[in-house]
C-alpha cells in the first residue's frame, strides 16, 4: 500500500480539498517555533506506521505546533471518499470527551463532581454511607465491574455484530440502581465501561438534557468539531470496520446505553482539533479553557511504584521532557489512539479499520511515535505528579 500525504498549516492552502459539507478544516491554533520541523523524517515515520498497522484503512494524523501532516493508506482499495475525510469509531477514547464535559460542568458551577450518582438517577433513593460519586465514575474508582450484571447473557446472541446495542440506557441505569459495589468507592481502581456509561446518564439527568445534545452543545461545538457525531448514518462519511482477518465487514458500532463510554466517531482532522485544544486551552473558546487545563491535572496514581498516573480524562506517562497524555479505544471493527505532549507541542490521532487482535501492532506503533518525539525548544512543562486521591 502507498500512504497518501496531506499537510496543512494556518494560512496555507492544502493539497486535498474537503469532501464533507463543511468547506475547510478547523484552523490549527499553535505556531511552530524556528527552525521548521524535518517534514521528510516525519513523513517517513508516518508512512512506516501506516504500513506496519496492516489494516484495510489506516490514517495517522500528526500535529506539531499547529502544523499538520496526515498520511493514509491501507490494504483495501481506497474508499469512494478519501480516508482522512471519513469518520472513524474511536471506542473508549470517547471517554476523553466525557471527562472534558464533566470538567466543564464543574467549572461552570453546575456540578461539583461529588454528587452521588444514585441521587441523580434514582430520585428519592437513599445514598448510603459511601455513595458512588461522579468523580468515582470518571476515574474508574467506583467499585463497579467492567460491565453490568446480565450484560453477557443479553449480548451473547449478537456478540460479533451488536452486543452493546442489546443493553439500552434504561437497563444500564436499572443495573446501577440495583448494584452493590464490591469495594468501597474511591479505594480501588478498576477500568469500567459500565461506570462511565452510568456517568453519562447521571450528567444527562443532572442537566435535564439528552446525552447527545449535552456533549454537542458543551464540547463539540465550542471546539469546532463539526465532523464528529455519536452514531453512523447514510451520508457515506462513516468508515467501514473489519474483523480480525482484515476482510470481513463489520456493522457500524451501536453503543446502546454506553454512549458516554464509547459512542464518538470523528474524522482524523476533528480529532487533531480536539487534541490541539488541549495543547492550547485558550484557543477554542474562553468557556472551555479552565476545563481543558483541568483534564491535564493528575488526580490519582496506581500500580507498583505508582507508575500509572491518571487525570479525569487521560492516562499519563512521564517522558524526559514532560508528561505524555493518551487514550486508546476499540470497537468490533476499528481502533483509535489519541495522544499529545505539551513539551514537544505534538499531538497524534491514529485510526484503523481492523478489529484488535493478539499482538496487534497498531496501538504500540502510535504510542511509539509520540514517545520518540524530541523536544525542539527549551523549557519543559513538568512531569506527571499526583494530585488528590490514590487508588
Amino acid at each position: 500500500m502507498t500512504p497518501r500525504r496531506h499537510a496543512s498549516r494556518q494560512g496555507e492552502a492544502t493539497d486535498a480539498p474537503r469532501t464533507t459539507p463543511e468547506a475547510a478544516h478547523p484552523v490549527p491554533r499553535a505556531q511552530s517555533p524556528d527552525p521548521a520541523p524535518d517534514d521528510g523524517s516525519l513523513d517517513a515515520r508516518l508512512a512506516d506506521a501506516v504500513t506496519v498497522s496492516d489494516a484495510p484503512d489506516v490514517v495517522f494524523a500528526f500535529s506539531r505546533y499547529g502544523r499538520r501532516t496526515v498520511l493514509s493508506g491501507g490494504t483495501a482499495p481506497p474508499p469512494p471518499l478519501s480516508r482522512e475525510d471519513l469518520r472513524y469509531e474511536i471506542g473508549s477514547a470517547a471517554k476523553t470527551f466525557t471527562g472534558l464535559l464533566l470538567a466543564r460542568l464543574i467549572h461552570s458551577g453546575r456540578l461539583s463532581g461529588g454528587e452521588p450518582a444514585v441521587s441523580l438517577l434514582g430520585r428519592g433513593r437513599p445514598t448510603g454511607a459511601d455513595p458512588v460519586t461522579l468523580a468515582h465514575l470518571i476515574t474508574h474508582t467506583s467499585g463497579l465491574p467492567a460491565l453490568p450484571p446480565g450484560f453477557l447473557l443479553r449480548a451473547l446472541p449478537a456478540w460479533h455484530t451488536n452486543p452493546y446495542g442489546r443493553f439500552p440506557a434504561a437497563r444500564v441505569v436499572d443495573a446501577f440502581l440495583r448494584h452493590r459495589p464490591r469495594h468501597r468507592p474511591g479505594t480501588r481502581w478498576r477500568y469500567s465501561n459500565y461506570g462511565v456509561a452510568v456517568l453519562g446518564h447521571a450528567l444527562a439527568a443532572a442537566t435535564a438534557t439528552p446525552w447527545e445534545d449535552l456533549l454537542t452543545d458543551q464540547v463539540l461545538h465550542p471546539i469546532g468539531l463539526h465532523d464528529t457525531t455519536l452514531r453512523a448514518d447514510d451520508s457515506g462519511f462513516d468508515a467501514l470496520g473489519h474483523g480480525t482477518d482484515g476482510r470481513s465487514p463489520v456493522p457500524p458500532f451501536d453503543a446502546g446505553g454506553f454512549q458516554a463510554a464509547g459512542a464518538v466517531r470523528a474524522t482524523p482532522h476533528d480529532l487533531l482539533t480536539f487534541l490541539e485544544a488541549h495543547l492550547d486551552p485558550t484557543g477554542p473558546s474562553p468557556q472551555l479553557a479552565a476545563a481543558l487545563r483541568e483534564v491535564r491535572r493528575p488526580v490519582l496514581r496506581r500500580g507498583i511504584g505508582h507508575r500509572h498516573v491518571h487525570t479525569t480524562a487521560w492516562f499519563c506517562h512521564p517522558t524526559d521532557g514532560g508528561p505524555l497524555y493518551f487514550h486508546s479505544g476499540a470497537t468490533l471493527g476499528q481502533q483509535a489512539f489519541l495522544g499529545f505532549r505539551p513539551d514537544t507541542g505534538t499531538a497524534l490521532a491514529a485510526v484503523c479499520t481492523r478489529r484488535f487482535r493478539g499482538h496487534d501492532p497498531f496501538l504500540a506503533t502510535a504510542y511509539a511515535l509520540l514517545t520518540e518525539e524530541q523536544r525542539d525548544r527549551p523549557g519543559a512543562h513538568g512531569v506527571c505528579r499526583t494530585g488528590a486521591g490514590r487508588s
